[in-house]
């Protein structure tokens, strides 16, 4: 499926955004602007790496190598762009260790960062790449910004600031943490938030479009950190709660569990295949220890392995064994099925079998590669077309309408979670790599190595005891002036070498916290 997907866009679309398999033609999104940035190849090469498919891999870094080029006068999106070019780039420079790809992800990263030249330091949703001129979607509630895309930007810059150690990055990201946690009222988080103000424009939220990776990176930035990132812990432990108070709920007939959209304080009983992303993320919470208490991640198992379910029953609701957009439950008759036309397309998402991943890797249950199985076996039958894969117009209809489009995230991340369910544990452990939201892995600091995970607030070091104190030891006697044989010799110290290059560029922020 990898291969008959990237070798099909590498045939007829080759630089381009993404692929028409049917037109057998290149095509961009409007969240992609006009001009060719190669997204399907930056977003898809971990996944061709990892596939082992070594031509395509280094036509793919050639092609990063010496065409890809940001300065273009295209209008983009800052989310999209984030989670699939940086977090491509970072994600293929921490399997690799290229240093091409590090260099590439902060290029990309600094050609965003205009956009967080607001009052608050929300960043708009719209930046031009060569001019750094930004806005809001037309179509966003009163110009504000949309939680999940603003909300989306920390995982990626704070790796960035962990492996360059520039703290520009994590700054950005860091104040709109603060924002957000000072508007956050009981612990909830609307949709959108005026970047002017900072004020929430409406009293709409979910877990689903507009909202969904805010609270997936507040899980996820706190692994990142080795676990030390206790704020953005508590913001996702409390986050949580609030949303389930609100949002979780059961049907009254079949039992079935699912997350709703709160409006205004009403809710509305519809779940998004976007929000069946959330079964896997309290796969993750549960197994991480994110929340303390035995019994606490005894019933996130439970709501994860509910979501999987509910989210497996939209699937086998139809006619292709294909998810809808969107699904209810406001009726009994038609439980986990879509109401509307415009909610029976199926575009090629991933989060239905990044959630039974999850659920694959924590409980080792065969359903669950039952339930990918059958659903490669769909994907075969109804989206395959001769030059790569379609999404569908309507899942409810065995004769299928073909949409023409092979989008970048298929091979990004749907093909990528169907592979690793059919693969070992260790093959991208989830106790070595963290995902962002577009299924890219970072790799995790360890508490046996040394990180460069530093926050802002509490400036520190994750090493080894022993070797703090000869640090702080050390870096005092630096400090005061007092360069003994013992200093120089502990600076040939292998483990020492490797930190001589990041503590050159942080010395003052180095001194505050050793002296």
């Amino acid at each position: 499926m990898v291969f008959h997907s990237y070798s099909n866009y590498a045939k007829y679309a080759w630089g381009a955004n993404e692929h028409r398999p049917i037109s057998k033609t290149g095509h961009s999104a409007n969240i992609f602007g006009s001009s060719p940035l190669g997204i399907s190849i930056i977003d898809s090469i971990d996944t061709i790496y990892l596939a082992d498919l070594k031509e395509f891999y280094q036509k793919s870094r050639d092609w990063i190598e010496t065409k890809f080029d940001p300065n273009v006068p295209s209008e983009v999106s800052v989310f999209e762009i984030n989670i699939r070019l940086v977090g491509g780039f970072l994600s293929i420079y921490a399997l690799t260790n290229d240093k091409l790809y590090l260099d590439k992800a902060e290029l990309m990263a600094n050609r965003l960062l205009p956009a967080f030249d607001t009052p608050t330091g929300i960043p708009h949703a719209l930046i031009t790449l060569s001019n750094g001129a930004s806005k809001n979607w037309n179509w966003a509630a009163g110009g504000c910004s949309i939680l999940s895309e603003f909300g989306t930007v920390h995982l990626e810059f704070q790796y960035l600031t962990q492996l360059t150690g520039k703290d520009i990055y994590l700054q950005k990201v860091e104040k709109i943490r603060k924002v957000l946690k000072g508007a956050s009222e009981n612990n909830m988080y609307y949709n959108y938030l005026n970047p002017q103000t900072g004020a929430w424009c409406q009293k709409h939220a979910s877990l689903g479009a507009l909202g969904d990776s805010f609270y997936e990176y507040l899980l996820k930035s706190w692994i990142l950190s080795g676990k030390k990132d206790e704020e953005a812990r508590s913001m996702y432990e409390n986050a949580m709660k609030a949303a389930e108070e609100a949002m979780l709920r059961k049907t009254p007939t079949s039992n079935l569990m699912y997350f709703g959209e709160q409006r205004s304080g009403r809710l509305d009983p519809q779940m998004g295949h976007l929000t069946c992303f959330v079964g896997g993320l309290y796969v993750l919470s549960a197994s991480s220890g994110a929340i303390s208490s035995n019994s606490s991640a005894k019933n996130q198992m439970e709501i994860a392995q509910a979501i999987g379910k509910t989210c497996r029953e939209s699937y086998t609701r139809t006619a292709t064994g294909l998810g809808p957009e969107a699904f209810h439950f406001e009726r009994t008759d038609v439980e986990a099925k879509a109401l509307r036309d415009q909610e029976k397309y199926y575009i090629l998402r991933p989060e239905v079998i990044e959630t039974w991943f999850y659920l694959w890797r924590n409980t080792h249950e065969q359903m669950y590669r039952d339930w990918a199985w059958q659903a490669i076996i769909s994907l075969e039958k109804y989206c395959r077309v001769e030059g790569g894969y379609s999404g569908i117009r309507d899942v409810y209809s065995s004769v299928v309408s073909h949409d023409d489009v092979q989008q970048s995230f298929f091979i990004a991340e749907t093909l990528k979670y169907l592979l690793l369910i059919f693969s070992d544990d260790s093959f991208i452990s989830l106790d070595t790599y963290v995902f962002n939201t577009e299924a890219h892995p970072f790799h995790i600091p360890k508490t046996t190595q040394q990180t460069l995970y530093i926050p802002l607030k509490h400036r520190f070091f994750d090493l080894i005891p022993k070797e703090v104190i000869q640090i702080r030891v050390a870096m005092k006697n630096f400090f005061e002036g007092v360069v003994s044989p013992q200093f120089t010799q502990f600076c040939r110290r292998p483990l020492v070498a490797r930190l001589i290059r990041y503590l050159v560029n942080t010395l003052p922020l180095i001194r505050r916290a050793v002296l």
